[in-house]
């Protein structure tokens, strides 16, 4: 309060004072007891008003004692129970969190973490995933810029994130203490398996195998790749004190379609603690990607050829040279290539009507171009009967899929008649046509999708001449054939778009995140804000049935659907407002990650503590280090003052003092018969 204000208190108090006197004191006849009660009324309430009007500002001072924060990391993973270290982890966590002498030093604070991070939980153990980086990121959320020791109860196996050795912060000292038996067993591991998830039909996959061996002598073991009763794969690897690790490739026969399931087993003679992590499943979902593809032509011509070769370069192809007459049905092919078709197509044509197959349309001096311009509208032939030679242009803004420049532009010209050929819309151009060096406005290659069907074009003859300049250039026929295979591709997809789309995985493993999302599109094709999906998933071989709800997310629906037990499950996805149900299924493998170790992780708790100026502590050393906390002098509770300054037109008591003080001072004179 300054000093103004002080002055205009105290001269309120005087007014205050003197109106009072004058009123009921300077002109009374008789200086009763009542009048100096109503004078006092009167100042009280004249001083009420004066130092309203003034309303100086108190400052109010208050002393709090701040603890410096213990937080304890209570470790609430699987991986704790699996090596017998859960009653030992509670018993340690409430010796420290109930300890009076530490709770009279620190604010202690248990927090349990594994796949989450959480505090004032019972520790039950069942955690599917260590992420020890996470609990680390939250205590610097949590204690931001504050000097505190951590006490990490753990058996330092973490499973995802990044490496907590180097999480905690510089003023952040750890104390480790160890859950699990340090002594060395001897244990064969399948240490990480690396494999695609997709395999193509009648093709082989590798499979990667990272295997490890804790032991001092030398020991023999086998290796094995089994599907059901049959082994696959199987050798011998010898592990000694000095080769500890040794990766193994082996490629497998995708032969049946659809999600197969593999596992991979590595034994021994010895005698181990866990052999749970001798074994890993693993899943691929091999595809059936054959497409067989009729290519069509009236005339010889060495294109043919050079077609062939390039589209059966990948072996899920299969090409059909036939003439226009031969084809009485379409029903078993997926692509037609119409190589210069001409007026004995029109059958053909006709037939494909109702077919529906996607089309490639290769034009040359033998085409019927009134033909094509009766059957198709995507692009509008206007040729003479001219030739000419037509290089090509590459349009790198072509996006309908991923490809390349393999120099088109050094590529032998095109034979083709001479016009003009007009582009509708829906049409994408990949080669422009040039003629020497003047550029023209024809198309030389050009795809065109329109609902689910789509069609390419080769504008020009001779594009075997393409496929010789590429091999005399690289010595390999594969960049002419790659861009073949990707024609094919294109327009072996089917591009039909769904109103409700799902997205999922083939198999999990158990204690990963299973996460399906969804889309769901109004008539417009517009992503649907207010849809409402639900998913029922039921096991295939058990009587399990549970139905989740669908989550909003940004353009897309999701669900997470963790904690599935091992085996196969189908599923059902609902739009309740349109009735729309799409269909699909998923396996869920056995691989529990936390089951995979034998010791804790000694090595990476020592650097720990060592990069924080910490020390490593054992179960047996708790009162140890309960008593090096408890004296320990680096942390001191701080006394901080809280100032808080408030108006004194705030208080609500001078308003009730003012209100009573006018009151009975109205019953007074009420009373004495003075109004």
């Amino acid at each position: 309060m300054t000093t103004s204000t002080v002055l205009l208190i105290i001269v309120s108090a005087l007014v205050a004072f003197a109106l009072s006197f004058y009123q009921y004191l300077f002109k009374a006849k008789k200086r009763s007891l009542v009048f100096f009660f109503l004078a006092f009324l009167r100042f009280i309430t004249l001083l009420s008003v004066f130092l309203l009007l003034i309303n100086p500002v108190i400052t109010k001072k208050d002393f709090e004692t701040v603890k410096t924060p213990l937080p304890v990391l209570l470790d609430n993973s699987l991986s704790v129970k699996e090596l017998g270290q859960d009653s030992i982890a509670k018993i340690l966590a409430e010796k420290i969190t109930r300890n009076n002498s530490l709770k009279d030093k620190y604010n202690v604070q248990l927090y349990t973490f594994a796949d989450g991070f959480e505090t004032g939980k019972e520790p039950d153990f069942t955690g599917k995933q260590t992420h020890i980086d996470q609990a680390v990121q939250n205590l610097k959320q949590f204690y931001r810029n504050t000097s505190y020791p951590v006490v990490l109860l753990t058996d330092g196996n973490q499973t995802i994130g990044n490496d907590y050795v180097y999480s905690f912060q510089q003023n952040t000292a750890v104390y480790p203490v160890v859950l699990g038996d340090t002594t060395v067993f001897p244990d064969l591991k399948i240490n990480q398996l690396n494999v695609n998830k997709y395999a193509f039909l009648k093709n082989k996959f590798p499979v990667e195998v990272f295997l490890q061996y804790n032991g001092n002598k030398t020991v023999n073991a086998v290796f094995s790749i089994q599907q059901g009763n049959t082994t696959l794969n199987k050798q011998n690897i010898t592990f000694t004190k000095d080769k500890k690790a040794q990766s193994v490739t082996i490629l497998l026969d995708a032969e049946r379609v659809g999600v197969q399931t593999f596992r991979a087993v590595i034994s021994s003679p010895e005698e181990e603690k866990n052999k749970y992590n001798n074994i890993k499943n693993f899943a691929v979902e091999v595809i059936d990607q054959r497409s067989e593809v009729a290519l069509v032509s009236s005339v010889n011509h060495p294109d043919l050829g050079a077609i062939k070769r390039a589209v059966e370069s990948n072996q899920q192809r299969k090409v059909t040279i036939l003439k226009p007459n031969e084809i009485k049905s379409l029903n078993d092919f997926n692509v037609l290539v119409l190589y210069q078709p001409d007026a004995s197509f029109k059958g053909l044509l006709d037939l494909n009507k109702n077919a529906g197959l996607n089309t490639w349309i290769i034009t040359g001096t033998h085409t019927d171009f009134n033909l094509l311009n009766q059957y198709q509208q995507m692009l509008s032939f206007k040729m003479t009967s001219q030739k000419e030679d037509y290089l090509a242009d590459y349009v790198s803004s072509f996006n309908l899929f991923a490809t390349q420049n393999i120099g088109f532009e050094q590529f032998p010209p095109l034979e083709h008649p001479f016009g003009t050929v007009k582009l509708s819309a829906g049409t994408n151009t990949l080669l422009q046509a040039r003629i020497r060096n003047v550029a023209t406005e024809n198309p030389l290659m050009v795809f065109s999708e329109s609902g689910a069907s789509r069609r390419a074009f080769l504008l020009g003859e001779n594009i075997w001449k393409w496929r010789l300049e590429t091999h005399i250039k690289n010595k390999s026929y594969d960049e002419f054939d790659i861009f073949i295979d990707k024609t094919i591709q294109y327009l072996a997809t089917n591009s039909k778009r769904k109103s409700l789309t799902v997205n999922n995985e083939s198999f999990y493993n158990s204690g990963e995140p299973i996460a399906i999302t969804a889309q769901y599109f109004n008539k417009n094709y517009e992503f649907d804000e207010n849809a409402r999906l639900t998913i029922i998933v039921k096991g295939k071989d058990s009587d399990f049935s549970k139905t989740y709800d669908f989550l909003k997310g940004n353009n897309e629906y999701k669900v997470n659907m963790d904690g599935l037990p091992t085996g196969k499950y189908t599923f059902t996805v609902k739009e309740n407002t349109s009735n729309t149900t799409l269909n699909g299924s998923f396996e869920v493998l056995d691989f529990e990650i936390e089951k995979q170790f034998v010791n804790p992780d000694l090595t990476r708790l020592q650097q720990t503590a060592g990069n924080t100026n910490g020390e490593v502590y054992y179960p047996l050393q708790i009162e140890k280090l309960i008593d090096f906390l408890s004296k320990n002098d680096s942390y001191k509770a701080t006394q901080k003052v809280k100032t808080t300054k408030s108006p004194l037109i705030d208080w609500l008591t001078l308003l009730i003092i003012l209100c009573f003080s006018l009151a009975i001072e109205w019953f007074t004179r009420k009373y004495n018969g003075l109004l």
